[in-house]
């Protein structure tokens, strides 16, 4: 159901052209059962590297990410999930947001005054 929206949206639906779906929704099940608390674990890639080739080559971005967490909000309301389990589902998905994104943590932690260059 989340991946039919997602294919669907052509706002992120580019990133996942060849994309095996059927892997794509096994490794995901495995994560999103890991991060919501879920039994067992998660073994996949790290998200950096899941991601990077994404990021580097077709520009995944936070408005990219807003959509799917958007759309597995969505999903989650259309099988009756209270606002604030898909509120606590949001939280978690953007936790994870600047791996997925290949974000530099310390470079997003600096003020504007050292992103143009002033001392610390």
């Amino acid at each position: 159901m989340f991946y039919d929206k997602v294919l669907q949206d052509e706002r992120v639906n580019s990133f996942f052209k060849g994309t095996d779906m059927k892997k794509q929704h096994r490794m995901q099940k495995a994560f999103l059962t890991f991060a919501f608390g879920g039994p067992g674990s998660y073994s996949g890639k790290n998200m950096r590297k899941a991601h990077q080739k994404l990021v580097d080559e077709q520009g995944l971005n936070d408005s990219h990410y807003d959509v799917i967490v958007e759309l597995l909000g969505g999903t989650l309301k259309e099988l009756g999930v209270c606002d604030a389990d898909v509120t606590e589902a949001a939280t978690i998905a953007n936790s994870v947001r600047d791996d997925v994104l290949c974000k530099d943590p310390v470079a997003e932690k600096k003020t504007l005054y050292e992103k143009l260059g002033g001392a610390p």
